[in-house]
C-alpha cells in the first residue's frame, strides 16, 4: 500500500434520503494514504448509512465514492477486495472455534491467524466455540480480522462496542501500523478511538 499523498478515497456530493426525508445531503470528503476520519453524531445522524455507501453495499441517492478518481460502483468486486467493513454484526460462526473463524475469512481474504489471534489477545480462546464467547470476546474476534492480510481500506461501524479499555488499546498498534502502511480509516464512533490525528466528521 504505497503512499503518495494523493487523495485516494473521496466522497463527492453525497446526499442520502429516507422517505422524504434528507438524512444528509452535499457531503464531501477526501482521504489521503495514512489518514483517518471519525463519524459522529446522534444516533439516526446517517454514520452508519454513510460507511455502507463507501464500503459499495449502498448506493448514494446523489453523488458518488470515488477510489483513485475511478467510481467504486464500476467496479464492485474490487472495491470489495481492497477493503475490510466491520459493521454491527460480528458475522462469526457460531459452531466453530475462534481459531476456526479466522480461518474461514483467512480463506476468503489471506492472511495469517496466528498473529491476528495475537494482536487481539484470543489465543487463550482459540480453541472455544464463538457460541459461549461474550459480546466483547466476539467483539474482539470480529476485530481480529482486521490483522489478517493488509488492503487499503478499513470502515469500522462502532468497532470498540461492548469492549473493555484494554482491548480498546489494542488496537493503538493495529491502527497504527496500518496507516503507517498508507492505510485510510474511516470509522462512526460514540466513543474515544486510539487514532491520532484523525479527522472528524460529525453528521
Amino acid at each position: 500500500m504505497a503512499d503518495d499523498g494523493a487523495a485516494i478515497l473521496e466522497a463527492r456530493d453525497l446526499a442520502c434520503l429516507r422517505g422524504d426525508r434528507a438524512v444528509f445531503a452535499g457531503l464531501s470528503f477526501a482521504l489521503a494514504p495514512g489518514e483517518a476520519l471519525l463519524l459522529t453524531g446522534a444516533n439516526g445522524a446517517g454514520k452508519s448509512t454513510l460507511l455502507r455507501m463507501l464500503a459499495g453495499l449502498l448506493p448514494p441517492t446523489e453523488g458518488a465514492v470515488l477510489w483513485r478518481g475511478n467510481d467504486i460502483s464500476d467496479d464492485a468486486a474490487a472495491h470489495a477486495r481492497r477493503m475490510r467493513y466491520l459493521s454491527h454484526q460480528d458475522a462469526l460462526k457460531p459452531a466453530l472455534t475462534v481459531t476456526e473463524n479466522l480461518e474461514f475469512f483467512a480463506r476468503l481474504q489471506g492472511g495469517a491467524v496466528g498473529p491476528a489471534l495475537a494482536a487481539l489477545a484470543l489465543a487463550p480462546l482459540a480453541d472455544l466455540p464463538a457460541r459461549v464467547l461474550s459480546s466483547g470476546q466476539k467483539r474482539r474476534l470480529a476485530l481480529a480480522r482486521l490483522a489478517l492480510a493488509p488492503v487499503p481500506l478499513w470502515l469500522l461501524d462502532e468497532p470498540t462496542t461492548g469492549v473493555d479499555a484494554a482491548s480498546v488499546e489494542r488496537l493503538r498498534p493495529l491502527l497504527a501500523a496500518h496507516r503507517a502502511a498508507g492505510g485510510v480509516v474511516v470509522a462512526a464512533t460514540h466513543i474515544p478511538l486510539p487514532l491520532d490525528d484523525a479527522r472528524d466528521l460529525r453528521l
